[in-house]
């Protein structure tokens, strides 16, 4: 049984996890939509979406949040200049995970997740 394990391993350490969805994060934020697998769409969907509620508000602290988890200063500067302003007023569900086939190599279900 899976009880309280909410957790999407990945066959990953904890750092390594984290820095996988850094980069996804960050790859996202820079290009607007990213393949990758489902699993990691979905797990990428909640980091995401806090990271881009946070820099919303803009203020000193939640900068220094965001900046805390994304590293790269281009996918920031994307974040600050484009994004944030542009969902100031909505309330949430800022990405979109579209399923799109499976991977010709290892038949991995495959998804598009993208900033609505």
């Amino acid at each position: 049984m899976r009880h309280s394990n909410r957790v999407k391993k990945f066959g990953r350490e904890r750092k390594e996890r984290k820095a996988l969805m850094r980069s996804l994060a960050e790859s996202l934020l820079e290009r607007g939509r990213i393949r990758t697998t489902e699993a990691r769409a979905k797990a990428l969907r909640p980091f995401v979406e806090r990271i881009i509620t946070l820099s919303r508000s803009g203020t000193f602290e939640s900068r220094r949040l965001v900046r805390a988890r994304l590293r790269n200063t281009i996918s920031l500067g994307r974040l600050y200049r484009s994004v944030a302003p542009k969902y100031a007023t909505v309330r949430g569900g800022y990405t979109r995970v579209v399923k799109a086939g499976f991977r010709i190599s290892d038949g991995a279900k495959m998804a598009i997740i993208e900033l609505v």
